[in-house]
């Protein structure tokens, strides 16, 4: 059976791990040839050989410019397009309004708007009519977080710029969307929680309660709902927050 994505490229930033990797590898399974960026080399590597054949690894940090032009004259000059643009990487530390500094400011704005930004806008040269851009938002777009209201900012940022982005690109037949998951089970999550292994139990099971589900979600639940947006089967969904997390932001 021919798979959804069959023959198309995809390019899939912070991938090394987490809802980047579980896409990246369905994108695969389903027919895409998949380039995957990452910070971390050794890990991309191992993300890369997890995919299979179909993954070409490039090492970038998605709120270097340089990294951005690098990858995408590797792309440009072995694919000639991209039909499927994830922009997903991104990340954020928590701290309480008076505690917030300069450095968490900008370390969350660089990745999570300054890198979406220049990722999609260096990729349009590339993107082929019809094709499919998804930027990982989050529930905190819309919902009040304790201590996280830097990065909940951030993505409420892109929630606005897939708005104003679809008026732009309305004459190229270009969709864009934002695909926000939940809590959902990663190392970038466990990890807000600290190393310790009971910690980061305890901050899945608090995050849990807060769920209509009753649980967090897995990385291969949310790259369901990216396949889908990247998929002809959203041919006619654009501008949306699609909001992959069990009802939280939702009651």
């Amino acid at each position: 059976m021919t798979g959804r994505l069959q023959g198309k490229i995809a390019v899939v930033t912070g991938a090394n791990s987490g809802i980047g990797l579980a896409t990246a590898k369905r994108f695969a399974a389903e027919g895409a040839r998949v380039y995957i960026t990452g910070r971390r080399l050794a890990e991309l590597e191992a993300a890369a050989a997890a995919i299979g054949p179909q993954a070409i690894a490039v090492q970038a940090d998605s709120s270097k410019l340089a990294d951005l032009d690098r990858l995408y004259e590797r792309v440009k000059s072995e694919a000639g397009r991209i039909d499927v643009l994830f922009a997903n990487a991104g990340g954020g530390s928590m701290l309480p309004l008076g505690e917030i500094t300069e450095e968490q400011y900008d370390d969350t704005f660089d990745r999570n708007v300054k890198g979406v930004l220049f990722t999609v806008q260096k990729a349009l040269p590339l993107l082929s009519k019809g094709s499919s851009v998804i930027l990982t938002g989050s529930t905190t777009s819309i919902t009040g977080t304790a201590n996280f209201s830097v990065y909940s900012a951030s993505k409420a940022a892109l929630r606005n710029f897939v708005r104003s982005w679809i008026l732009d690109l309305k004459d190229r037949g270009i969709r864009i969307n934002t695909l926000s998951p939940g809590p959902t089970e990663t190392p970038g999550l466990v990890g807000l929680a600290g190393p310790d292994a009971a910690h980061q139990r305890g901050l899945l099971d608090y995050m849990a309660s807060l769920v209509p589900l009753g649980r967090v979600g897995h990385a291969d639940e949310i790259a369901s709902v990216a396949l889908f947006l990247a998929s002809d089967e959203s041919s006619f969904v654009t501008g949306i927050e699609l909001f992959a997390d069990g009802g939280q932001a939702q009651v």
